[in-house]
């Protein structure tokens, strides 16, 4: 969300900035909200104190003895009551239509954050290793021999309708195993803390993050009100919900193993073959809360600790920034990380990091006080996948794949795979 003096105070550089995300010059009507606010405020006030003053002067006609005057200053307080209530209300209705107006609109880019209307227009700035010559036509992760035994989307279908897969044997136990690995990976050398967090949250913690008002249709809720995560970024994040820390209690960088659930409306007919686009998936999601200074080069810690995971595990990857027009709600600059499949014979996303500034914290109320004294500020919170569990096994299968149907797993998944290094044409490990 939008602080409204920052706005009043440079109108013009902020329909600049919301224009190159496409959205027109809002500035104006935000401005005359504000005023029609701030009189509602003000006249509220004026109100109140005029209904302080009768009720003195009611006091001093009491101890007078004047119960003429008494009475009718009694009455005027009364009438004076009713006024204030109104005016109350009126200024309460005020303030909330602004805010509702705030709340929908995206966050500003980052001045570095390159100009363009979609995908086409994301800029690499990073690549790693050269994807292996494969000698014989690749093969997509649910296409593999060894991987139909224990990818079971029929069944799922039967469970629950489509976009939902059991996974079962030797490919449960490497999905399992690659979570396992980026939690150890991240905790043990990236100091992040590890953090269990429930997946249902009220309606407040989605408005928090972002995810609400506007993307309520992206997402699913219960009949009691409660919301399904769509990532764990809504409950980490949200940690700091209507707190005010103290600046040495910066940074706060956690992570969480979770399920997850996205609706994806309007994506009909995208991604539908194999399990790259589900409706419940699992995802190891890194979020940090840091001081504003500091936020800019937590995005590049970040983004480094989600590529390490793919480095480990031998997986060619490339790293883009993304343009105005592609990137997410709340996001003012992101690092997209693409695995290599050679199923698809292209880049696919695996890792979304942004920095979202104090967008999200003045939804939450989230502040600290600074070290040096004043005023609480908002604090700085990023998000970022670390990975996205399902698409890191299709990335682990296709790239390992051998010609015999059997793929070869990475080294450092056989511990967690007590010691075995294949996944069979069969479907088991050896």
């Amino acid at each position: 969300m939008h602080d409204i003096r920052m706005i009043r105070d440079n109108p013009a550089a902020f329909d600049a900035a919301l224009s190159r995300r496409g959205v027109d010059a809002l500035s104006s009507e935000l401005l005359a909200l504000d005023e029609t606010r701030r009189a509602a405020i003000q006249t509220a006030e004026a109100a109140q104190a005029e209904q302080n003053k009768a009720a003195k002067s009611v006091g001093a006609a009491k101890a007078s003895g004047d119960e003429a005057e008494f009475e009718r200053l009694r009455a005027l307080v009364a009438e004076k009551k009713a006024q204030v209530a109104a005016m109350q209300a009126e200024a309460k209705a005020a303030d909330e239509a602004l805010q509702a107006r705030l709340m929908d609109i995206p966050n500003l880019p980052h001045d570095d954050v390159p100009d363009g209307a979609d995908e086409d227009d994301n800029v690499e700035i990073h690549r790693w290793s050269t994807p292996r010559e494969l000698g014989f036509t690749p093969k997509e992760h649910y296409e593999l021999p060894g991987v139909v035994p224990g990818m079971d989307f029929e069944t799922a279908a039967k469970l629950s309708g489509s976009r939902f897969v059991v996974l079962s044997g030797a490919v449960a136990r490497i999905h399992r195993a690659l979570a396992q690995f980026m939690i150890d990976t991240h905790v043990d050398q990236n100091g992040l803390t590890e953090t269990w967090t429930p997946v249902l949250v009220r309606e407040e913690m989605m408005l928090g993050t972002g995810q609400l008002p506007k993307f309520g249709e992206d997402s699913y809720q219960t009949t009691n009100g409660w919301w399904l995560i769509p990532t764990s970024e809504v409950t980490l994040t949200n940690i700091v919900h209507g707190m005010t820390v103290e600046e040495g209690y910066l940074p706060r960088r956690y992570v969480a193993h979770s399920q997850c659930f996205r609706s994806e409306a309007g994506s009909a007919g995208r991604d539908t073959a194999g399990m790259l686009r589900q409706h419940q998936f699992e995802k190891v999601e890194m979020v940090s809360v840091t001081h504003p200074d500091h936020s800019r080069a937590e995005l590049d810690r970040m983004t480094g600790c989600a590529q390490g995971i793919l480095e480990a595990l031998g997986l060619p990857y490339r790293t883009v920034v993304l343009c105005v027009g592609d990137m997410g709600f709340g996001a003012r600059r992101t690092h997209d990380i693409e695995v290599w499949l050679p199923g698809q014979n292209t880049y696919r996303e695996i890792s979304s990091c942004s920095i979202c500034g104090d967008f999200q914290s003045r939804r939450m109320n989230a502040r600290f006080k600074p070290a040096a004294g004043g005023k609480p500020e908002f604090l700085h919170t990023l998000n970022g996948s670390g990975l996205a569990v399902g698409r890191c096994l299709i990335a682990v299968l296709e790239n390992g794949q051998q010609e015999d149907g059997s793929v070869n797993l990475p080294e450092l998944l056989h511990p967690y795979l007590g010691g075995k290094t294949t996944l069979t044409a069969d479907g088991a490990l050896a």
